[in-house]
């Protein structure tokens, strides 16, 4: 298939899953390795939120789309690995593209935003990534400690906790992921009992191409979609 004949294809792709969804689920659009003109066709078609993994790929289709009315629809989410990347992310300019930052796993990241944000007088939204799977491939607070994270986070003043993320397995069975998306859930509940000032659990952003009906059923209301509006990219 062609890109131009891909690009074409995004808005019936977005539409059908927007009207799949269950009204309090938002679509996200995870855009790693995609093209300004998809992203355009994404928006186009419904979608407001771009998830970036990397700030290279961001800050190019931001400079792009943001001066067009289009983009002023958008919002920008980091969905990378925070702890390889945060230099880049942490840089004033960075921390003014994005509306919220899904990946962090430590108070030590999250008072760094903080501060950082404190200088260019803005409080961000962050999730805490739970690796409820606890893989040691992956990054994420661990579940028990998730809820002492959370506690330690409200006390920040320049970042809002806003609600939890996880990822489940990308390829193979999407049942493989019912126990990592019901743990997280689980913890959800809990910090959202606890009602603790600065904290408000919003936000529950679980599964993707593969997994996020499943999730959906386990109580996500956010879901990060590739490869089912974009082309199946190259790794």
């Amino acid at each position: 298939m062609t890109v131009k004949k891909n690009i074409e294809l995004i808005c019936d792709k977005v539409r059908r899953i927007l009207e799949e969804l269950p009204a309090d689920v938002t679509l996200e659009a995870a855009a790693k390795g995609r093209t300004a003109g998809e992203i355009r066709k994404a928006v186009a078609a419904g979608v407001t939120i771009i998830g970036e993994n990397y700030v290279s790929e961001a800050k190019q289709v931001y400079r792009q789309l943001r001066g067009r009315e289009i983009g002023k629809k958008i919002q920008w989410h980091f969905i990378g690995v925070l702890g390889k990347a945060k230099h880049d992310v942490l840089r004033r300019k960075n921390l003014r593209m994005f509306d919220m930052i899904e990946t962090v796993d430590s108070f030590e990241l999250a008072t760094e935003i903080s501060d950082r944000c404190a200088k260019i007088d803005k409080t961000m939204p962050i999730l805490i990534e739970v690796n409820s799977g606890r893989e040691s491939q992956k990054a994420g607070v661990l579940p028990e400690h998730t809820e002492r994270l959370a506690l330690d986070i409200a006390g920040l003043s320049n970042v809002r906790l806003m609600g939890l993320m996880t990822m489940g397995p990308r390829f193979g069975d999407p049942e493989n992921s019912r126990p990592y998306f019901v743990n997280t859930r689980e913890l959800f509940d809990q910090l959202k009992s606890l009602d603790a000032e600065n904290v408000e659990m919003k936000y529950l952003s679980m599964g993707m191409t593969n997994s996020y009906k499943i999730a959906i059923e386990e109580g996500a209301n956010m879901v990060r979609i590739g490869t089912k509006i974009f082309r199946e990219r190259k790794e």
